[in-house]
């Protein structure tokens, strides 16, 4: 279980709260109008940022002050932050030894993970030899091997176009429901939140209100949503 208690943010003009407790293995869009503090959330949560006030824990565990690399939590960026010197196997690898010296054993869970995600035969392709859908699944490839419990994806696939993603929200489906994982994925699409996510949290008014069930809040949005998504 997740839990935000009494979190506040202050940057210059910017405000930023939560309270909030999300039940394990849930999965949750993040939604709201540019600059709302959809990403500010993200980071709060995957310790990029420390909060001014409040708590943040994990199973009961105060995680506020923990450093990023030691929390139960990956983080997927838009831009999957791939690198570009190293090969997909070793750009997967780095999910569990940075210094990428794997036995064994390990180089065979990279393997699996790369079939498993579709990436059979691209072990030794750099990023750049791939396409934007296979640069995706090698990012969701690392974050499976981590097999971290709480996932955090900030737009993950927004560059992908409507057949692909939805493929790729599909796969990120399957190793949520195979980890368990309590995902938050923050979206600009609505229909992304309708997809992959029965609740939604909505960032407005600088506060990220708990879930609400995602079909009657997009049925029916407050003033704020509306007219962002026109």
């Amino acid at each position: 279980m997740l839990e935000l208690q009494d979190i506040a943010v202050r940057q210059d003009d910017f405000n930023l709260g939560a309270n909030m407790t999300l039940p394990t293995g849930g999965r949750f869009a993040v939604i709201g109008a540019s600059g709302s503090g959809k990403s500010t959330l993200l980071s709060l949560i995957g310790g990029f940022l420390a909060p001014d006030q409040g708590r943040i824990l994990w199973d009961g565990q105060d995680i506020t002050r923990m450093a990023a690399g030691n929390r139960p939590i990956s983080t997927l960026f838009q831009h999957h932050n791939l690198f570009p010197h190293l090969n997909v196997k070793q750009n997967v690898g780095m999910g569990l030894r940075p210094d990428l010296r794997l036995d064994h054993d390990q180089q065979t869970r990279v393997a699996q993970v790369l079939d498993q995600v579709g990436l059979a035969g691209t072990a030794d392709r750099k990023p750049a030899a791939l396409s934007g859908g296979q640069q995706s699944r090698v990012a969701l490839a690392r974050v499976l091997l981590r097999a971290r419990p709480v996932l955090l994806l900030d737009e993950p696939f927004a560059a992908l176009g409507p057949a692909l993603k939805a493929e790729m929200l599909g796969l990120l489906a399957d190793i949520a429901d195979d980890t368990n994982a309590t995902v938050l994925m923050v979206t600009h699409d609505p229909q992304d939140a309708r997809v992959f996510s029965p609740q939604t949290i909505l960032v407005e008014d600088g506060r990220a209100h708990p879930p609400q069930e995602t079909a009657p809040l997009l049925d029916n949005p407050p003033a704020g949503l509306r007219a962002y998504l026109g």
